[in-house]
């Protein structure tokens, strides 16, 4: 298995705190940041092979990886065009580098050893969600079908939804249809939408299932408001 992580993404809804350094890089407590954090937490699960795509500040992501001294082996993925693209074309660019089971997340995602262990014990392709919380306005949902499936994915549906957040397993068949629909959508130059939207495309072939992680963490840092919060969660844990 391989983890993905997106950090091609320029983070301007965090103001100064990304001016000198990817949104990943942000500390959240005790000189600990989102992308180390996530990295510990890998390491921990066995997990060696992580795939990270860059953007703005790509060298100093790198350098930052290197300096943490975890046992674990990095392919890097330069998304040139990061300032016109969405993380669609990301991954479109990371695709050959993916050739079995992955672990899929977004690098501003703040999460629980618990929630990444249910995750990993997936039988099927799984991507959180959350019967706990509202639904949010601006955020991710989830349309669920039958026990469970994921038929869409998005920010616009509200309809037999549940919150979202995008934290996958996806299962080696799962994320080869995923991948092709990618590809399909790049091609056509449809490269500044969610990669979700392909996906939508084919999730009666790219079987995603459901995880319920209730009330735990497991959440995006899209504002400062976003990151003093999950601070005081965390905090609140210690």
């Amino acid at each position: 298995m391989k983890a993905l992580i997106l950090n091609s993404g320029m983070g301007k809804r965090m103001g100064v705190l990304t001016s000198e350094h990817p949104k990943c890089m942000t500390e959240l407590l005790h000189g600990e940041t989102i992308l180390s954090r996530q990295l510990r937490l890998l390491e921990e699960q066995g997990i060696r092979q992580v795939v990270i795509t860059t953007g703005l500040f790509d060298q100093v992501l790198v350098d930052y990886c290197n300096s943490l001294n975890l046992n674990l082996d990095y392919t890097f993925v330069y998304n040139r065009q990061y300032a016109q693209t969405n993380y669609i074309y990301s991954m479109e660019l990371a695709k050959q580098e993916l050739d079995d089971d992955i672990l899929l997340m977004h690098g501003d995602l703040v999460f629980t050893k618990p929630v990444l262990e249910q995750v990993l014990a997936s039988k099927t392709s799984c991507m959180t969600v959350s019967t706990a919380v509202p639904l949010p306005e601006k955020d991710f949902k989830a349309v669920l079908g039958e026990d469970g499936w994921i038929q869409k994915v998005g920010i616009e549906f509200f309809e037999s939804a549940v919150a979202a957040q995008p934290l996958y397993l996806l299962k080696q068949k799962d994320w080869t249809v995923w991948k092709h629909a990618i590809s399909e959508f790049c091609a056509r130059g449809e490269r500044s939408c969610y990669a979700e939207n392909a996906l939508n495309t084919v999730s009666d072939r790219c079987k995603i299932y459901a995880l319920d992680v209730k009330n735990a963490l497991c959440q995006e840092i899209d504002t400062p408001e976003d990151l003093e919060k999950i601070k005081g969660i965390l905090d609140s844990e210690r």
